[in-house]
């Protein structure tokens, strides 16, 4: 269970991630206060999900899923570039956000 809150804390670190972008340096009201709620709830669901999880691996994940997801939705809704290099960066913090799973006996 407490794998699924970590992704989920990694969902709403995207949130808020993405979110800055459209706060205009928190000068819009709407998108400032999403922005800090997924905030909130991100590291709210991280806390919760390292009370099991070893603290190195949950961080990792975290910031992985964050990373990936920050990056896909920067390409999708953005237009950032999606060159080869890119693509194959994320593969492969993908491949390690795996390891990490695989290799935590919790």
């Amino acid at each position: 269970m407490n794998w699924a809150i970590l992704i989920l804390a990694g969902i709403f670190e995207i949130g808020w991630a993405v979110g800055l972008k459209y706060t205009d340096g928190f000068t819009r009201l709407w998108p400032t206060l999403g922005t800090v709620g997924a905030m909130v709830i991100s590291i709210a669901l991280l806390g919760i999900a390292m009370k099991s999880l070893p603290m190195g691996t949950a961080y990792a994940v975290w910031v992985g899923v964050g990373a990936v997801g920050t990056a896909i939705l920067g390409i999708v809704l953005l237009g950032e570039p999606a060159n080869a290099g890119r693509i194959i960066s994320l593969g492969v913090i993908i491949v390690g956000i795996i390891g990490l799973k695989l290799a935590t006996p919790v």
